[in-house]
């Protein structure tokens, strides 16, 4: 690690204790030239996930994407910010623990109407008129069937 005062490339661990709720390691360190301290963060380094659309393009995962689907879906819902956080929080790990550097969008709308169900009906109706594109009452009605059953 260079040195920010001098710009040696050596120095020495002095300190290394856990940060951020032990997502990063904080070191402190001194430079072997100028004997100054200085601090670093280590942190895992996150791996880019693509997202393949319905069109078969392909973009960078965003959870902002995500957290403004369930948003829209929880409207005026008995669902705390909290509990979004934690939905989002879980699909995120099934993704990122996947082997695949590529995951489809269907795949994620799937997690989140998993998600959504187990937290608020009207949410998983809501999110999944939009999902699945329901074309006709029909289609709408066999989902509210199969939620009731």
């Amino acid at each position: 690690m260079k040195c920010p005062f001098c710009g040696e490339d050596d120095s020495k661990v002095i300190d290394s204790r856990p940060a951020d709720d032990g997502a990063s390691i904080r070191r402190r360190r001194s430079c072997i030239s100028c004997n100054r301290r200085f601090t670093t963060y280590e942190r895992v380094e996150a791996i880019p996930i693509f997202v393949i659309k319905k069109d078969n393009s392909r973009q960078l995962y965003d959870r902002s994407k995500v957290e403004s689907g369930i948003f829209r879906s929880i409207n005026k819902r008995p669902v705390s910010v909290e509990q979004v956080e934690t939905m989002i929080d879980e699909i995120e790990s099934i993704i990122f623990s996947s082997v695949s550097k590529e995951v489809k969008s269907s795949y994620i709308g799937e997690l989140v109407l998993e998600k959504l169900k187990k937290v608020d009906a009207v949410a998983y109706v809501r999110f999944a008129s939009i999902y699945m594109e329901f074309n006709d009452v029909d289609t709408f009605m066999d989902v509210i069937k199969e939620l009731k059953n």
